[in-house]
């Protein structure tokens, strides 16, 4: 099973050539350098969704927050166990 996860973009690390390009993210406060090169209008403060450190799309806010919410529910259910 495969799990893509958002996170927000906090810097980026120009490159001329666009299969180069990289950001670091933060996921709920674990950052990670990854690779924008499939996300190339990607900016500062977006979310995208993560996977095997490739950002594979850009999410919306909402939907992003949403997600995250999700998975803090999932992680505090698991802990109660």
């Amino acid at each position: 099973m495969c799990l893509a996860v958002p996170a927000k973009i906090i810097s980026l690390k120009m490159n001329e050539d666009a299969l180069l390009r990289m950001g670091n993210v933060d996921f709920s406060g674990v950052q990670k350098e990854i690779s924008l090169a499939y996300v190339p209008e990607a900016k500062i403060g977006d979310y995208v969704i993560v996977h095997a450190g490739f950002a594979l799309s850009i999410l919306d806010e909402s939907e992003a927050l949403a997600s995250l919410q999700a998975f803090q529910e999932l992680a505090d259910f698991q802990a109660a166990l």
